[in-house]
């Protein structure tokens, strides 16, 4: 194994851990309802906020897994940028609204970056 083989690997563990993580905590209670507040009210009138986190927690957990599958991984991979993208509305919300969410209002920018630093790190893990 080379050193770039070695360093996706690497890339892929923690990737999947974040996710694996994060995905789960979508179904902790009062995670659940402070990310549910979260969703921008003209999503909430299509579905419920709370189907949005859930579903969106059951996406990461699946990315987590697939990501480290070498059959799953491309697809994977394509599903947790395609993810990512969809979720920054909340998030951007959040930041929006600092009063309304305290610590999960993170700021609009650094969030931003962090969002694109994961996006380039899940494509150098499926390349």
């Amino acid at each position: 194994m080379g050193d770039m083989e070695l360093a996706q690997w690497i890339i892929r563990i923690a990737l999947a851990a974040v996710f694996l993580f994060m995905g789960v905590n979508h179904f902790r209670p009062s995670t659940a309802r402070a990310m549910s507040a979260m969703v921008p009210p003209a999503f909430k009138a299509r579905v419920s906020g709370k189907a949005l986190v859930r579903f969106t927690g059951v996406c990461e957990i699946a990315g987590a897994i697939g990501i480290l599958v070498p059959f799953t991984r491309f697809a994977a991979g394509i599903a947790l940028v395609l993810f990512l993208i969809a979720v920054f509305p909340a998030n951007a919300y959040a930041a929006e609204h600092p009063e309304k969410f305290g610590r999960a209002a993170f700021p609009f920018w650094p969030r931003y970056v962090a969002q694109l630093v994961l996006i380039l790190l899940v494509l150098l893990a499926i390349v």
